[in-house]
This record gives structure tokens, sequence and C-alpha cells, in this order.
């Protein structure tokens, strides 16, 4: 069960908070009512009014999911049950005052009036669900209203003030899950634009890079053909060059697509941690690798940029954490995150990882991608550490 809990995102732990605060709330009236008059009615009268409270209460239960889904955008508001759960209170009222309409002997009031209020308190508690305050407000007024009219000034003020703090309650709990679900919307979108930046920068950087030597080369082809039909002897030497801009324009690129592959590893790491707090992610690097080859800080600065971007596209993750270990033989490097969906159950790999794993067995390596309970993610690398490079301490 805890496992389960767990493997629930924030915004969706609250949405349950809000709503078992509702449902249980709503839920105990049938009890409580029973509690408060048991000793003022009879046996007959006290199961009429349980189950016509057991009736208010499943209607009430069926408006609460159906207003926090209009709240939330999910659906239109509920007008049947808003109707159906005011005119169950007023009939329920009506009866009760017909019932008894004379007070306890020894008693300031009857068993009407505490039929009344929790009638009241039921259906004003599952109303500010579906409806703007101002409306519930008014359902506030019209019940202390009739509080007054059949007992004290005292009294009604009292269950105004009483109704009123459950509707401020369960409002100000409506508007944190709005809160909290748009902050995990904009979550979400922040890792998908972090993302999509990377790839823009990188087809800016070849578009900047070869854009204009590709230009070139056309030019420079279209001269030599114009030459080459005028039966001119420099078509040979345009065509020469445009040789020579070709593999020009190869190195380049190769510098460029190794630029953006080979990058250091602690820029990576530093990158990696400034990119998910950016997102709502706590990020924790354990290890250095400023002594490892080139090579193997290249390589590594790879890996954790594969990782950190299928952490953003594909988890919920709430933090993340990059060990880095150095043994004489080898370095290991780790990346643990949690938040992955319970629905993904095996580890299939993509088009990032089967790259991965391609660069990584070319080096000698070994490359490892596993659930872990109870909603975790782990991706291991292992490397070994060439006989003259010198060694970290982890």
């Amino acid at each position: 069960m805890i496992g389960w809990w767990r493997r629930r995102g924030q915004a969706t732990r609250f949405e349950w908070y809000v709503r078992g605060s509702f449902y249980s709330q709503i839920a105990l009236s049938p009890l409580l009512v029973g509690f408060l008059v048991q000793l003022e009615v009879t046996r007959l009268g006290l199961a009429v009014v349980v189950a016509g409270f057991v009736v208010l209460t499943v209607v009430c239960l069926l408006l609460v999911r159906a207003g926090i889904n209009a709240y939330l955008g999910l659906r239109a508001r509920p007008t049947a049950l808003i109707l159906t759960g005011g005119a169950l209170t007023a009939a329920g009222t009506a009866a009760a005052f017909a019932a008894y309409p004379h007070p306890t002997p020894e008693q300031p009031d009857g068993p009407a009036t505490a039929i009344f209020i929790m009638l009241a308190i039921t259906y004003v508690s599952a109303l500010c669900a579906a409806v703007r305050p101002r409306a519930t407000l008014a359902v506030v007024l019209a019940s202390c209203t009739v509080n007054a009219l059949t007992t004290d000034g005292a009294a009604a003020l009292a269950l105004a003030f009483l109704l009123t703090s459950v509707v401020g309650a369960y409002r100000v709990l409506l508007w944190m899950l709005g809160v909290v679900r748009e902050l995990e919307r904009a979550r979400h979108v922040q890792a998908g634009l972090a993302v999509a930046e990377e790839r823009l920068r990188f087809a800016r950087d070849l578009h900047d890079v070869v854009g204009r030597t590709l230009s070139v080369v056309a030019l420079k082809a279209e001269l030599a053909a114009q030459l080459a039909r005028r039966g001119r002897e420099e078509a040979v030497e345009e065509m020469l060059e445009v040789r020579r801009i070709a593999q020009d324009s190869l190195t380049e690129l190769r510098a460029v697509v190794g630029g953006y592959r080979a990058a250091d590893l602690d820029v990576e790491l530093a990158g990696a941690r400034a990119l998910l707090a950016s997102a709502g992610i706590q990020c924790r690097v354990i290890g250095d690798g400023g002594a490892l080859p080139p090579q193997l800080q290249s390589t590594l600065g790879w890996v954790v940029r594969e990782g950190i971007t299928n952490l953003l596209r594909h988890s919920e993750a709430r933090s993340c954490v990059v060990t880095l270990r150095s043994q004489p033989a080898g370095v290991t490097l780790t990346m643990t995150n949690n938040g992955v969906p319970a629905a993904a159950q095996a580890v299939v790999f993509g088009g990032g990882l089967i790259g991965l794993t391609e660069r990584i067995t070319a080096l000698g390596g070994v490359v490892s991608a596993a659930r872990t309970p109870p909603d975790g993610f782990q991706l291991s690398v292992e490397l070994p550490v060439p006989v003259a490079a010198p060694a970290v301490a982890a």
C-alpha cells in the first residue's frame, strides 16, 4: 500500500487528499445525525432519518466528485446533481419540522433543528465544490434565515459561522488543488521546452556552420556547369574547388557533431543540475570526474546528457542522483531517478539508449537499465580505464 502511494505523483496525491477530505466529512453525516437525535425520536423515526440522510449523502458524494472534476476542467458543471441535492435538502427540512414542530421537553429546541443543521452542513459542503463561493454563500444565508425563524438569533449566527468556515476551508483546498495541478503542467512543459531547446541549438549550429558552405557549393557547381557547356577549361578548376569546399564542409560537420557529443563531464553535470532545478527536480551528484582521461570524460558527459533527456521525456521525476565511482580497473556512472509511471513495467531500449549502448560497447564498456522499486529507474554505465590513465577517488 505504501509503495502504491509513493508511485503517485505529488499532484495526484494532493488531489486524493482533497477528495478524501470532502468524502469523509459528507459520509459521516448519517452517523452524526443518528447520534444527535437518537434520544429524541422513536426507533422508526430514527430509521427514517438515517435512511433519508443516506440518500442525500450518496447524491452529495456524486456532486462532490462531479464538482471537483468540473473545477479542474474535466467536465461540465453538474447542474442536475446540484438541483437534486437542493431539493432533497429542502424536502428533508420541511419533513423534519412537520414531524417535530415542538421542542423536546426540557430542551431549547427539537430534533428538527438538529436534522436541519446536518442537512445544511452536508449540502453546503458538497455544493461549495460545484459552484462559485457567492452561490454557496447565498445558500448559507438562506439556511441561517431558516434557523433564525425556527430558533433564535444566536443559534443562527453560530450556524452562519460554521457554514462560512466550511465553505472557506474547502474553497481554499480547491484553490490549492488548482495551483498544484497548474504547477505540474508547467513542470512538464518546462521539461519539454528544455529538450526542444537543446535540439534547436544543435539544428542552429548545423545551419550556421554547414548552410553557408552548401550555398557556396551550389553556386560553384552551377558556375562549373555553365563553363563546361561553353567548353571552358576553368570548369575543371571550379569543380576541384567544389571538391575542396565539400571536404572542408565535411570536416566542419564532424567538428559540429563531435562538439555536440563530446562534452566535458563536469560541465554536463553542472548543466544537468541547473536544468533539473529549473524543472523542479532535485539533483544530487556524488563523485568527481575531473581526473579522468579526456576520452572518458567526453563519453560520460554524453551519458549524462542522454540520461537527463530520457528522465525529462519519460518520467515524472522529483529527484535524481548521479553517482560516479572510480576503481583501478574502471569507472561506473549511475543515474537513479523516481517518478516512473506504474504502467511502464519493462525497460525498452529506444534510439537514445541503443546509440548509447553502441558507443559504450565500442569502448569495452557495459550499459544496463532497469526499474527499481517502487517507482524508480536506474541507468548504469561501466567503462574500463586505460592503464596510463590516472584514477579518481569517488
